[in-house]
């Protein structure tokens, strides 16, 4: 059985020193590649970043590192188009927004003097912005204010069916202190939108290091309830085998 996992989360450069992440230990990721080891022959790619927990060397494992949402993207376009996975469990937490441009108090009060900022030419000032900034290495520490204009990453869950239209698929719902009723309808519309066969529907609030508490959701219908790490893996992993 040939399997591609993401895990871990992204960070988005804002210059050549500074960046914004998604905050993940990579530990969820790593139960699932070793419940999936565990139960017999497997061959795994797994797609993560440099500073999370990581399964073990192993020679079921093969180790593809990443940085930003965009290296996620290439990475796994080349993956998913060159090799065909019986399955694909996409626990990478992935920026939804990636700098665009980065301007001092100066910059942007000179930006603002030379081309005044209105609703009606938003798109081509947020747009011309980003080109007069494109090379910029490192932003100067010197201003009070730094102003950061974040754009949107490409949901890259969206292109995993594309991409392996027989694969099985898990995704990841991540919602912060919400209602149960909320948190499985707003994980069932993602299931549905991103035509994968299973969702794992999960609050931020009910997840430490010794808890993580969710649901998992099938296109079916049926939601089994997981209250740990290695229990939301072994849940994954018996569905994808069934």
């Amino acid at each position: 059985m040939k399997i591609l996992i993401t895990a871990g989360g992204t960070k988005e450069k804002i210059d050549q020193v500074r960046s914004i992440t998604n905050h993940s230990s990579g530990r969820l990721g790593k139960a699932i590649a070793e419940a999936f080891i565990a139960q017999g022959p497997v061959q795994i790619d797994y797609v993560t970043t440099k500073f999370v927990a990581k399964p073990k060397l192993s020679d079921h494992l093969r180790f593809h590192i990443i940085e930003s949402t965009s290296d996620l993207f290439h990475t796994l376009e080349q993956l998913l188009q060159e090799q065909t996975y019986d399955a694909i469990i996409h626990s990478m937490a992935v920026s939804d927004f990636t700098p665009a441009f980065s301007l001092s108090e100066t910059q942007f009060s000179e930006r603002l003097t030379k081309d005044p900022l209105t609703s009606a030419n938003l798109h081509d000032w947020l747009t011309t912005s980003e080109q007069l900034t494109d090379n910029q290495d490192k932003i100067s520490s010197d201003t009070d204010y730094l102003f950061v204009a974040l754009k949107k990453t490409p949901k890259i869950i969206g292109f995993l069916r594309k991409w392996q239209p027989k694969a099985k698929i898990v995704g990841f719902k991540l919602l912060v202190d919400v209602p149960k009723k909320h948190l499985l309808s707003v994980a069932k519309k993602s299931l549905a939108t991103n035509q994968t066969d299973f969702v794992f529907a999960n609050d931020l609030t009910q997840i430490s290091e010794n808890k993580h508490h969710g649901y998992l959701i099938s296109a079916t219908g049926s939601i089994e309830e997981a209250h740990t790490k290695q229990e939301i893996a072994q849940r994954i992993v018996a569905n994808i085998l069934n």
